[in-house]
């Protein structure tokens, strides 16, 4: 499956990658923009790309061209793994935070509401929790605020019920018997929305599972100690709280002339994009460089 990356030619814009410079690709995916960084820097230059799940990492490495260096690991990990390779001091770093076609579509691992698949929903099935053990252990007021703080879901109390009563019949362990509950929970008009009534519990339990937005937090500061001066950080979300979270800290970096801000506003998808690429959406690109 070809993964469609989303603002690939605002990256480019961005990032303004140069022959023979080094670049870190921190959330590498299916390899959308890692290739036509690759090429913008070539003859030299080479990308550091950093994949947590190992089935894509896996994926990514067959076949890896030589300037292409390649790690399995989280992306919080950032500057002890570009210390380890030897990637300090880069022109640019890409963060592209959304979730990949492949794990939608071809990873069964819950990520969709679409198709029957157990409820995991972990990037890397190395780490622990799952989101079947979010809904069938954790308390109705622990799964109502996750709901409403990750998925800003209007219904959280009544979703957080019906999973409560529900997993007291028997365990939920499908994505199916999971949209069922919120169908039973939610009113009719809800149904007809705009997005899918599932989509913003699923985004929750999958931002829970992974400690997306924790990570986010703590990679940031990361990443003006692996940029050089005049490096360039370009980062696109797909949530509006991830968006803050880079928003905020691009504002109090530039109040403190660490970083000057390239996007005043944020760059959104054209709607050509949405068009072919549905799913970017809900994409912001923010970019700044260090000073």
């Amino acid at each position: 499956m070809i993964h469609l990356p989303v603002f690939k030619k605002e990256v480019l814009e961005y990032l303004d990658p140069k022959p023979n410079q080094n670049l870190i690709d921190a959330t590498a995916g299916g390899g959308g923009h890692l290739f036509s960084l690759l090429e913008k820097i070539a003859p030299q230059g080479k990308v550091l790309a950093i994949e947590l799940d190992s089935e894509l990492y896996n994926r990514l490495e067959k076949g890896r061209p030589e300037r292409l260096v390649l790690v399995n690991d989280s992306y919080s990990n950032l500057k002890k793994i570009a210390k380890r390779e030897g990637f300090e001091g880069v022109s640019g770093i890409l963060f592209d935070l959304g979730l990949s076609a492949w794990h939608l579509k071809e990873s069964k691992r819950g990520f969709s509401f679409k198709t029957r698949e157990p409820l995991d929903m972990r990037y890397s099935q190395k780490s622990g929790l799952t989101a079947g053990e979010i809904v069938n252990s954790w308390s109705f007021e622990k799964i109502e605020n996750i709901l409403k703080e990750y998925g800003q879901e209007r219904f959280a109390g009544r979703i957080a019920k019906g999973i409560s009563q529900q997993r007291k019949i028997k365990p939920i362990e499908t994505t199916s018997q999971l949209v069922e509950i919120i169908a039973k929970a939610t009113p009719g008009f809800y149904k007809r929305g705009r997005i899918h009534f599932a989509t913003r519990t699923f985004q929750a339990l999958r931002i829970a599972v992974n400690n997306e937005l924790a990570n986010l937090e703590n990679v940031l500061p990361q990443t003006l100690e692996v940029l050089k001066k005049g490096g360039r950080l370009a980062i696109i979300s797909f949530h509006s709280l991830e968006d803050r979270i880079v928003k905020n800290f691009f504002r109090e970096k530039e109040k403190e002339n660490i970083l000057k801000i390239l996007t005043k506003k944020p760059i959104t998808p054209a709607k050509k994009e949405i068009r072919e690429n549905p799913s970017s959406r809900s994409a912001k690109l923010r970019a700044a460089q260090l000073t």
